[in-house]
């Protein structure tokens, strides 16, 4: 939603080593693109990937590779009715509740433990899923992700795109946005990785009901940083420098309310993944390598910043 410098221009194809595929859950199948761990890499753990409001798996392509030579595999993922995963026309069917499900289901399909990471709106439902139940997680990683509703500036364009859904089909709701201003200028759906053809694609194959219910998700979403404290697990707070989402002084009190590790990556806004990968993934490794000889039940991991990942808060 806010936006800064994006990396040099890339396709939105998977790295080569990755696997685009279906994941088959007891609540359906789900588009993923999973990477292994590198050959000579000691395997250390499978990362499960959210990824927010009108993106897509394809917004963790960056960071896929550098968690790969660290040992990690990881499965990012559309969720119900994001891009090249279905789902159904009826609101309902995207509630908070049934998406935290589909995530359960994804990680028991995935047959290991897993580090769980949700971008944005992403975070927020990987926070329900493990307030469901935590069992078949070792860590919860949030990025741009806050405690509760999103900003006031960006309610009002969460509105305006709710409203323009209502009278505009989604090829002319892409033509408004478009006529907005250039991309880089003014984020949403038509800036990420990949080229104009490529996020169009994904925008038109994303299902409005959808973007409403979640959109609604995002304007009312209750603070449950008190619920979430008292899970027994590992939490990393990390975000970019600046944020107009969620402001990070909310997220720098959200990390300490969770006695989170924090890591706050230089140069990034709210897409650290896209705008800065490799300090990102390196912070998330690195969060990560510090759980390897527990078992992954402790509360929190202590509030700090990420080793290389620029300035802590």
């Amino acid at each position: 939603m806010t936006s800064s410098p994006l990396p040099p221009p890339s396709d939105s194809a998977p790295p080569a080593a990755a696997r685009a595929r279906r994941l088959a859950t007891a609540r359906g199948e789900f588009a993923v693109v999973d990477m292994p761990s590198d050959d000579g890499a000691e395997p250390k753990g499978v990362v499960l990937m959210l990824p927010g409001f009108t993106g897509s798996k394809e917004d963790f392509r960056l960071v896929h590779a550098p968690l790969a030579a660290r040992g990690y595999r990881t499965v990012a993922v559309d969720g119900r009715g994001q891009y090249e995963s279905e789902g159904p026309d009826d609101e309902a069917a995207y509630a908070q509740t049934e998406l935290a499900r589909d995530v359960l289901a994804q990680a028991e399909a995935l047959g290991t433990p897993v580090h769980l990471v949700g971008h944005s709106l992403g975070g927020l439902i990987a926070r329900a899923a493990v307030l469901l139940d935590a069992s078949p997680f070792r860590s919860l990683t949030l990025i741009a992700s806050g405690p509760g509703r999103i900003s006031v500036s960006q309610e009002q364009r969460v509105k305006l795109l709710r409203d323009a859904l209502a009278v505009m089909s989604m090829e002319q709701c892409w033509e408004a946005i478009l006529a907005m201003g250039p991309p880089e200028e003014v984020g949403g759906p038509a800036r990420g990785i990949g080229g104009q053809e490529q996020l169009r694609r994904r925008w038109l194959g994303t299902r409005p009901a959808q973007l409403l219910a979640t959109g609604r998700q995002l304007l009312a979403e209750p603070d449950r940083v008190a619920e979430l404290a008292a899970v027994s697990l590992p939490f990393h707070v990390l975000s970019g420098a600046r944020d107009d989402t969620w402001p990070v002084p909310d997220l720098d009190a959200m990390a300490v309310r969770l006695g989170a590790h924090r890591t706050v990556v230089a140069g990034a806004e709210h897409s650290p993944a896209v705008d800065q990968p490799l300090p990102t993934a390196r912070a998330l490794a690195a969060f990560w390598d510090t759980l390897a000889d527990g078992d992954g039940t402790g509360t929190g991991s202590g509030a700090g910043s990420g080793a290389g990942a620029g300035p802590g808060r």
